[in-house]
């Protein structure tokens, strides 16, 4: 095995249990490691101190482990187990809810793995090299821990590997083959296009703001913008909404959403969806919204988009206290994890005065509990979320 030796007083960050190591941090290496391959690192005083996946770039070792441990299955095995009695102990886990995340990344302790849970199938996604190749070892591994709950695992790397490793994968089954692609979502049934949407197929982060918007929607007129799949829109359906408009650019995603509409609600007349662009829906749109959700993309993927992102997110949020009710409540998120929760509610405030509406908050939201945030990884913060009530 390589082995990785630090700069004097680079260490500090490993001996906070902080799980990156940057290429400015590392003095010498006993020899060239492949991309992917499992490293030991050292301090400049020769002290072992953690065991990781070698990536190139800026962050060169991702952690998996502050002890001399082999990576092997039951490594995976453990790591797994943990993740799931974390996700049984939050009671997310039960028969009107099958659909979950398993395995989030840095907040499970497995840097570069994301593993979703759509009842009987698993979506595995890497986003390192290391984690791409022990792929199989981590599907064996899963379906040991899961038994027969898991039928089915869908590899979908795609497009989260990095583009310079020129891995040219392609999202396939590892176990099983069934496309029903039904899942259960706090008692609601919904469609999740794992083989060619977004992230894993559903963002299952919004999962318990989806839950908060269902007790404002009742006699609302509801708009849901950048409805990818319709989450938000199918519970203000059940949270009693007098009607609900769906908008995405994406005219897949608004086939998936009436689906999902279809069916939680079959022949509901309250709900219409468009497949237009959001700014060009907000300048036109005639209808008296009271009820607006704003859930776009990330609009900064990286720190160098920041400036842009921020405009971006002021633009968007101006539009909709132009045109919400009086009397309105709006639901806006950011995702872009290079934006913190400061500069995003600044963004927001920006717009809201530019706007000249007198604007409370009454929630401040971010991702769920099976999407944790290691406590020495602070940058697993992803998630913003502000409910505003609008004079």
């Amino acid at each position: 095995m390589k082995h990785i030796y630090l700069k004097r007083g680079k260490d500090e960050s490993l001996r906070r249990f902080h799980p990156w190591v940057f290429s400015g941090a590392i003095q010498s290496m006993s020899d060239e490691p492949e991309e992917g391959e499992i490293v030991k690192v050292f301090t400049n005083e020769n002290e072992y101190i953690a065991t990781g996946h070698f990536q190139i770039g800026s962050i060169m070792v991702r952690v998996l482990s502050f002890s001399d441990e082999t990576i092997d299955q039951p490594f995976y095995e453990h790591r797994l187990a943990v993740a799931l009695d974390v996700r049984r102990s939050i009671g997310i886990i039960n028969d009107d809810n099958n659909t979950y995340r398993l395995v989030h990344g840095e907040g499970d302790n497995l840097p570069g793995l994301v593993i979703d849970i759509y009842g009987p199938t698993a979506v595995m996604q890497a986003h390192s090299v290391g984690m791409h190749q022990d792929r199989m070892v981590i599907a064996k591994a899963l379906k040991q821990v899961m038994g027969d709950t898991i039928r089915n695992i869908f590899y979908k790397s795609e497009t989260t590997l990095p583009y310079k490793a020129e891995l040219e994968q392609e999202n396939a089954f590892l176990l099983g083959g069934d496309t029903n692609d039904i899942a259960i979502e706090n008692g609601m049934q919904f469609h999740v296009d794992w083989l060619k949407g977004q992230k894993t197929g559903f963002f299952i982060d919004q999962r318990e703001n989806r839950s908060l918007l269902q007790k404002y929607a009742k006699g609302r007129n509801v708009l849901n913008m950048f409805c990818y799949t319709g989450g938000f829109s199918f519970y203000a359906m059940r949270g009693g909404a007098s009607l609900v408009h769906s908008v995405d650019s994406s005219q897949k995603a608004i086939d998936l959403t009436n689906a999902n509409i279809s069916i939680n609600f079959p022949d509901d007349k309250r709900h219409t969806a468009y497949a237009e662009d959001a700014f060009k829906f907000l300048d036109k749109m005639q209808t008296p919204y009271d009820l607006i959700i704003l859930d776009p993309p990330a609009f900064a993927k990286h720190k160098d988009a920041l400036r842009n992102a921020l405009k971006g997110y002021t633009r968007l949020n101006r539009k909709a206290f132009e045109k919400i009710q009086p009397g309105g409540i709006l639901f806006t998120f950011s995702c872009s994890q290079a934006v913190n929760k400061d500069q995003f509610r600044t963004a927001v405030f920006t717009a809201a005065a530019s706007a000249g509406r007198k604007v409370r908050i009454l929630h401040q939201l971010h991702q769920p509990a099976d999407h944790p945030i290691n406590i020495y990884h602070p940058e697993g913060e992803y998630l913003k979320g502000l409910v505003l009530y609008v004079e």
